[in-house]
């Protein structure tokens, strides 16, 4: 995509897939800097993961650099993280992440260090348009690694010098290029897992972060409007939730609704859960804004596959979007990502059809 290999500064994790990633640029001949962000969490996973990178760039012989972002992480990601849950929505940080603070602190890094390219271990791909100067962003070759949707808020120019070395390769072939030439990287949680939890629950995470919680109990209502449980706080339920509920029933009921006005959760039967409407806000574009009414493809978590429909404009920064076929539980605060075929169009952030609600 760039010709002759330059300069790049590519963001290590700690993990196989961007230790791959440096290993496969500095193969081909590029001048590979390594940086390393010090985020928030358990400090002993944190050390864990620099003791990783460091032995890569030994081992690469690359330069490395040590980033402390964790104060932007707290505001950033953590904040609005904790605070997505108290509002009854179920947030995806990886997203937000990608958008305010990775790629902006690995454009900043490039930039101070005079390096031209910034690469991560995304399993995306990037194509130059041929009759313009702009750039697509396409699915990862291999679709169960496939990290597009996690990237559709990249701002255009930071994506115009970035490299995906893994966008072609398979999961399976990084893997086993790790171990054939003996890189020595940990194993440690894929980067589709949310990194700040370390496996851990998200509930108590937040709760330890509000400081002493008193669990505010509350109603758990069917759509008939009848009590069948009660719940131990709204924040620590999600949309599509089974387990956990506390309702004897010979068939199980899923949370349909979060109500934190009035601190109730709905609950309906799985087949209730079903949804063609989509409404969404603060609407990133990749590519060029689609007209309203045209047919285009759209995902509304990650691993959900990717379904046909129509694209609405509501308002400015406010879509519509109706599937063909109802889709299960569509739950605010997700992403919602807009393909044509394999390319990212762009995406935003699910919302509640009616905000009071909240």
């Amino acid at each position: 995509m760039t010709g002759e290999p330059s300069k790049v500064v590519v963001a290590l994790s700690g993990g196989v897939d961007s230790a791959v990633a440096a290993f496969l640029l500095k193969s081909e001949g590029w001048a590979v800097h390594g940086v390393h962000f010090l985020l928030s969490g358990p400090s002993e996973i944190q050390q864990k993961k620099t003791e990783s990178v460091q032995a890569v760039c030994s081992f690469l012989d690359i330069s490395l650099q040590l980033v402390d972002v964790r104060s932007s992480f707290e505001d950033l990601v953590l904040r609005p993280f904790t605070e997505a849950y108290f509002n009854g929505l179920t947030p995806n940080p990886c997203v937000l992440c990608n958008e305010v603070m990775k790629f902006e602190f690995l454009s900043r890094v490039a930039k101070e260090e005079h390096l031209p390219f910034m690469a991560t271990g995304h399993y995306a791909r990037l194509l130059l348009r041929q009759h313009s100067a702009g750039i697509s962003l396409l699915r990862g070759r291999d679709g169960g690694k496939d990290q597009s949707y996690f990237l559709h808020r990249i701002a255009r120019d930071h994506l115009g010098k970035t490299l995906f070395p893994l966008g072609e390769k398979k999961k399976s072939w990084v893997r086993d290029m790790a171990r054939k030439e003996k890189i020595p990287c940990r194993s440690l949680p894929e980067s589709q897992e949310i990194c700040f939890l370390a496996g851990g629950d998200y509930r108590h995470f937040i709760e330890a972060r509000k400081g002493h919680y008193a669990e505010e109990k509350g109603a758990i209502i069917d759509t008939a409007g009848t009590v069948v449980g009660e719940h131990r706080g709204a924040h620590r339920y999600t949309i599509g939730q089974r387990r956990g509920l506390g309702i004897a029933s010979p068939r199980p009921y899923y949370v349909k609704e979060i109500r934190m006005r009035t601190n109730e959760i709905i609950v309906a039967r799985r087949e209730e859960l079903y949804s063609r409407s989509v409404l969404a806000r603060d609407i990133r574009w990749i590519e060029e804004e689609p007209m309203s009414g045209e047919n285009l493809l759209a995902q509304i978590r990650y691993r959900h596959r990717a379904a046909p429909g129509v694209f609405e404009m509501v308002s400015p920064g406010m879509m519509h979007f109706r599937f063909h076929e109802p889709q299960w539980a569509v739950t605010p605060g997700q992403a919602i990502v807009w393909y044509d075929g394999d390319r990212v169009l762009g995406g935003g952030w699910i919302c509640r059809e009616h905000e009071k609600d909240i």
